[in-house]
């Protein structure tokens, strides 16, 4: 570890994360002019290298930062694979680790452990991932921001979790233990007749204090668990969640998913996890 990373670390702890992430926000919300928006927009495209051609744009152009940041697709931008037994990544942005999930439902990413019940904050439900595997898809600030449905199936919960705001990037990572687990976070459970349960985990981080979900009302998902009754349906690559400013997706799937067949590096929405099935077909 260099001098400068052990630096950046302790500064990290110092930092009042909370209250900058609420200072972002509001920024980020601010209404201002449409040009001085759109100026903004654009030096921030330029510098992270964002394709906006992918985009769909306002007629009016952005009046605020957070609409950029949650910028909706064109369609056809991120197709589907035509197998639909295929899983597919949640989100654009880069696989930074996956494996298995053993015993008491431990994993680790990067060396360091972690337990499913610590991210989908279920017991039961974490159980259901022993002998299972896990993905980390990180979204850097280039990336498009929304997250989608792995598989097909039913929502019939959607828990969320208070916690710190850490940064997810190296330094966060190596230097706060169980960092995705101290953060805030959203668990989203899906239910597919063909995979099992997925759960997709939106872990927050500093800068990204807000994620919402089209399940639960709010501008921000409250905290607690919430029951949606009757269960919401929904088809692979619907929106399940959106970073306000960007963070992390963590992945679990149970026992009968086959390997993942993703490797690290860059992924988009809709890239498939998995390989076919021998036999095909599937939803």
């Amino acid at each position: 570890m260099s001098a400068a990373t052990f630096a950046a670390a302790q500064v990290l702890r110092l930092l009042p994360r909370t209250r900058i992430t609420r200072v972002m926000g509001k920024l980020a919300d601010a209404r201002v002019p449409v040009p001085l928006a759109s100026a903004v927009v654009r030096l921030y495209a330029r510098a992270y290298q964002v394709d906006m051609e992918e985009a769909v744009h306002p007629d009016r152009g952005y009046d605020n930062f957070d609409t950029f940041f949650t910028r909706p697709l064109r369609p056809g931008q991120r197709p589907l694979p035509e197998d639909r037994s295929l899983i597919v990544s949640p989100s654009d942005g880069r696989i930074e680790s996956f494996g298995p999930v053993v015993a008491r439902g431990h994993f680790s990413v990067k060396g360091k452990p972690y337990r499913a019940e610590q991210l989908v904050g279920d017991e039961e439900e974490a159980r259901r991932y022993e002998g299972g595997q896990f993905c980390v898809v990180y979204l850097s600030p280039r990336d498009y921001h929304r997250v989608h449905a792995p598989v097909g199936g039913a929502v019939s919960v959607v828990r969320s979790f208070p916690g710190d705001l850490y940064p997810v990037n190296s330094i966060g990572e190596r230097h706060v233990p169980g960092l995705f687990a101290r953060n805030r976070r959203v668990s989203v459970p899906i239910d597919s007749p063909e995979h099992g349960r997925v759960t997709v985990v939106l872990v927050g981080a500093m800068v990204v204090g807000r994620i919402t979900t089209p399940f639960v009302e709010g501008r921000d998902v409250p905290l607690g668990a919430h029951t949606l009754a009757p269960a919401a349906v929904v088809d692979r690559g619907d929106e399940i969640g959106t970073f306000h400013l960007g963070s992390t997706a963590v992945v679990f799937f149970e026992p009968q998913v086959p390997p993942l067949a993703c490797s690290i590096g860059p992924i988009r929405f809709g890239a498939p996890l998995t390989r076919a099935a021998p036999s095909g077909g599937g939803r």
